[in-house]
This record gives structure tokens, sequence and C-alpha cells, in this order.
């Protein structure tokens, strides 16, 4: 199996990245990985496809850390090869982290991907449903009875209304945006920064101020679903318990969080359930969930992590998992052809 990794850079890839485990395990089971930034792409004027794309010259490394030097280092090979060459191409790059200083990034990965399955190119999460999932509005598409009251604004006055109705009490954030990013807790009538915060959300675009769930203060879980349900491996579910540090709304890891194991109890089985038909429907072949007890805090389409995290943890490789899945659906492609739309071979 030859596959594509797209990222944003490949030079700010590091080892502990999922996608960078992704390869490694790839290529520790005998497949061929190539890592690939949105800016390597070429369209030749035949109509062909390529990208300049890199990989380290052997393929048994011990570690994750081992493959990802190596792929880094002088003897790394970079080639131009062509997209139809490719058995899967991953999207695994994040248009959040373009925004402000690569807008045109963010989303040539998609518009490229979109090409790529036109021409019989396997493409994972579905490139057309991840341009609808661009930003947060894509989460308002899921049952209502899994999120929690969300107000979208660009109006000051609005969004102070809606954190009034909460009790007082909302969270805001960027309508776009990833990893905890300019994420504030806010109580009307008792903050005094509050137009301060919102201000610096809306200079950007769009603020979403959503119910803030108390539960949140003792962290959420992530947790990972393939082919709309849960990642599993050995009995155990891909899953971490994240939890803010004291005083911080943001459960995120990179911003100081800890983690621990997660319990999945039948509430967040259920709550799987629920938004199971869209993300199947969409080709959502693997995201991250983010819960709080049964409602769902954010849907994570572009490149969830913390597998390898999960992985320590439970001591279960999920990762070995997600590739024999790749190579199942290959073996789909191969018996049907073009036959069957990328949309719905991504979740099969």
């Amino acid at each position: 199996m030859k596959l594509g990794l797209l990222v944003n850079d490949p030079l700010t890839e590091k080892a502990g990245y999922t996608t960078t485990r992704l390869a490694h395990v790839a290529s520790s089971m005998g497949h061929e990985a190539w890592c690939i930034g949105v800016g390597d792409f070429i369209y030749v004027a035949d109509g062909s496809l390529h990208a300049n794309a890199v990989r380290p010259p052997g393929k048994d490394y011990k570690d994750a850390a081992a493959y990802h030097k190596a792929r880094s280092g002088d003897k790394a090979v970079r080639e131009r090869i062509a997209l139809t060459d490719l058995d899967v191409l991953l999207l695994r790059n994040d248009p959040a982290e373009d925004a402000i200083d690569r807008p045109w990034a963010q989303t040539s990965g998609i518009l490229f991907a979109e090409l790529a399955t036109q021409r019989n190119v396997l493409v994972l999460n579905d490139p057309s449903s991840l341009a609808r999932a661009m930003n947060k509005t894509y989460f308002q598409h899921f049952p209502e009875a899994v999120r929690p009251r969300t107000c979208i604004s660009r109006d000051a006055e609005e969004i102070k209304q809606f954190i009034s109705e909460q009790k007082g009490k909302a969270v805001l954030k960027p309508l776009q945006g990833s990893g905890g990013q300019s994420v504030f807790l806010v109580q009307s009538g008792k903050d005094p920064n509050t137009n301060q915060m919102i201000e610096a959300i809306v200079r950007d675009g769009y603020a979403i101020a959503q119910e803030y769930l108390p539960a949140a203060a003792k962290g959420d879980t992530r947790l990972f679903v393939m082919n709309g349900r849960p990642l599993m491996s050995g009995g155990k579910y891909a899953a971490i318990r994240r939890v803010g540090k004291k005083g911080d709304v943001r459960n995120n890891v990179h911003v100081g969080g800890t983690v621990k194991a997660a319990t999945i109890d039948a509430s967040t089985l259920r709550l799987v359930e629920m938004v199971r038909p869209k993300l199947v429907s969409d080709g959502m072949w693997m995201v991250g969930l983010d819960i709080v007890e049964d409602k769902l805090m954010e849907i994570n389409v572009f490149s969830p992590g913390g597998l390898g995290t999960a992985q320590g943890i439970t001591k279960k490789d999920f990762v070995v998992e997600v590739i024999r899945d790749l190579e199942r659906k290959v073996a789909f492609k191969a018996y049907y052809g073009g036959n069957i739309p990328n949309v719905a071979l991504a979740t099969l």
C-alpha cells in the first residue's frame, strides 16, 4: 500500500504527532508512507496531479522518534510522486493553523484532494465534506440533544444577551480555530473584561458563545471514532481524559492539560450512536469527539491527535487497527474500481 499523509508543513511535524505514528506503523507493516505539505502539490498542464513528498530511506525503525529523525535527515528520500500512484491520501493538515500566516494554504489541501478523488484516489476524510466543515458551524448540523446551547454572532450585544441568559456564565471562542486558541470563560455582570474578550474574537470573524457545562471543570473525554464507531483494540477504547490547569477553561494537552484514563459509559456510547449517521454519510472516516458528560463540545474532523497518548494509557496499539482498516478499504477499492464514490468508501 502506498500512503500519502498531508500535513501543514513536513518541517513542523514532530515525533509525537499522531500523523507521524501513522506513518511509522504503516512503514513497519511493509507499506510506503509519504509526507506531503499543503504547498507541495503540482497540477501539470496535461491534467495530471503530482506532489513533492518525503519519506525515510528505510522502513524498519524502532519507534516514531527514530522514524521522524530519519524522515527529517539529510538521507531522507525526496521525490516528486504522482497522486494517482497513491492507494490512500490521508488529510491530516489543520487549516486553522494557516489562517493568519498562510491564508492561501487553508483550502489548498482540500482543493487538490478533491481533484485526486476525481482521479480515483481514495481520500480520507472525504474532502468535499471537509470543505463544509472548515469552521464550527458544521457542529450545528448534529442533533440538538448532543450539543450545548449556542449563539454564533459578531454582534457584541447579541453575545452578551446570550451570556446573561445562561445564568451569567458561558464559553467564548472563535468560529474558526483549534487547539484551545482564544477560548474564554465569561461571566455577565461580573467580568469587566467581557467586552475585550468579545472584541478579541470578532475582529477576526464570528464568535461562538456556548453554554457553560460545570462538569467541564473536571475535564473532558477525547474519544476517537473510526467509520462512525468508537475505535477499539483488545477491548479498550481509544480515548483519554483531559483535565485543564486550575483556573483554565481549556482542557487541551498542549496548553497545559493533563491526561488520564477515560471511562466510556452508556451515555458516551449513546452520544456516538446519535452522531454516527451524519459522520458516516459525510465520509468522516476518523474524527475525535470531545465530550463532557452527555454533551459534545467539539468534533475534530481534520487532524485529531492523541492516539499515542491513548496507547500509553491503555497499552493497546490503536494505530495498527487504523492501518488495518486502510488495508481493508484499499481491497474494497480494488474489488469495485471507481464504482463506489469516495464519500461512501471512506466509512465502509
